[in-house]
């Protein structure tokens, strides 16, 4: 698809969409494999994390099976999210013909080409069903025997015409770094609903839609903004609007990981922008049961979610890519999830944030002083190249 010198978005709204929402792995991993089950012609799976384990298995089971079948079965996956896949599911699936690719090899020496990761959740069977979200093919998801602890997150099923969007995106990808051609038979998505959505884009730096597009849906925003994401450092732009949002009088929630992550000086580092944010009428929550992995923003009726964080990392660095709904039916979904997780959730309050231990201070200092540091370095580095991949 050829874009106009004067477009920003890659891809535009779609008709005929039907979404669907699903919560947690238990919920999300039988769709998913179920689907690979079902499939006649093609399966593709874009993935960051992917590690030998139970769920893991699940999957390269599923893929063989298909494989064996008859089905093409391609995996684009990143080779750093990809370290913990042992050698002997590697051959599994090679063995059974599934066709496997691998974004951006580590290089020994080349740190600053290492960092660009391909961050893009995607599954897409057949042309006529994907699925994205925060995702992961780990065990963190849907650990055996222990569910308390899976990580909390939320997948998007797609039909209808935004699929051809998401494989249009994986060729692109898989072309660039397999050295294999996509061989697949023509798809024209069918119209599956009335839903009206659009595939936005991030591309280490060169391509920001998820970024804009959050930005654009706050400001727009007239009766609710309501923010869910596992590392909370966002770009001023995105934190004014949240202010100025708060201001004329929207409800302005974020929902944020609580004392449970994978990122303690993450969550440090975006605890010092509490302050302002509250004094601005921001409401903050953090979820204390799990760790919340969700990424996904509700503005009145329109919502957006998939791979991206609301954190400056994943828009510097990182593919990524969001699945954007405006449709009311669907944001009720969505403001379903929200409402149950604000139950599970403490509200930081203004004043008692003020009367926090002093070492937490330190920490939120410490940290952000990471974060900036790291930020005006990359910013540096924009300046004088640019990005590789």
């Amino acid at each position: 698809m050829k874009r106009k010198p004067h477009d920003k978005y890659r891809f535009p709204w779609r008709d005929g969409n039907q979404f669907r929402l699903w919560v947690d792995g238990r919920r999300f991993f039988p769709v998913m494999l179920e689907a690979i089950a079902q499939a006649r012609a093609f399966v593709l799976l874009e993935m960051y994390l992917f590690e030998s384990g139970a769920v893991a298995d699940r999957f390269i089971s599923a893929f063989v099976e298909a494989a064996q079948r008859g089905v093409k079965v391609y995996l684009l996956l990143d080779d750093f999210g990809a370290w913990g896949l042992q050698n002997q599911d590697r051959a599994r699936l090679v063995e059974a013909g599934v066709r496997l690719a691998w974004y951006n090899p580590l290089h020994y020496g080349k740190l600053r080409r290492n960092l660009f990761r391909n961050h893009r959740k995607l599954l897409l069977v057949d042309g006529e069903v994907a699925f994205t979200g925060g995702v992961g093919i780990t065990d963190q998801f849907d650990p055996p025997g222990e569910p308390d602890s899976a990580w909390h997150d939320t997948v998007i099923e797609i039909r209808g015409p935004n699929v051809a969007d998401w494989q249009t995106l994986f060729a692109e990808t898989w072309q660039r770094w397999s050295g294999q051609p996509l061989e697949l038979p023509p798809t024209r998505p069918a119209r599956a609903g009335s839903q009206l959505g659009r595939v936005v884009i991030a591309r280490a730096g060169r391509e920001v839609e998820v970024r804009r597009s959050f930005v654009r849906a706050v400001r727009a925003a007239e009766r609710r903004v309501w923010l869910a994401t596992a590392y909370f450092v966002p770009s001023w732009k995105l934190r004014r609007a949240l202010r100025r949002a708060a201001h004329r009088g929207v409800d302005v929630r974020l929902l944020l990981p609580g004392p449970i992550t994978d990122h303690p000086g993450v969550r440090h580092a975006g605890r010092r922008l509490y302050s302002r944010l509250l004094r601005n009428g921001v409401h903050i929550f953090e979820y204390q049961p799990r760790f919340s992995h969700t990424k996904l923003m509700l503005c009145d009726d329109w919502v957006s979610t998939g791979s991206s964080n609301s954190d400056r990392w994943n828009l510097h660095w990182n593919l990524e890519a969001n699945q954007e709904v405006n449709d009311r039916q669907f944001a009720a979904e969505a403001q379903a999830m929200f409402e149950a997780d604000f139950a599970d959730s403490v509200e930081i309050h203004y004043e008692a944030w003020h009367r926090r231990p002093w070492y937490r201070r330190v920490l939120e200092w410490f940290w952000g002083s990471v974060d900036t540091w790291l930020e005006r370095s990359n910013h540096f580095r924009r300046i004088r190249r640019k990005p590789n991949p």
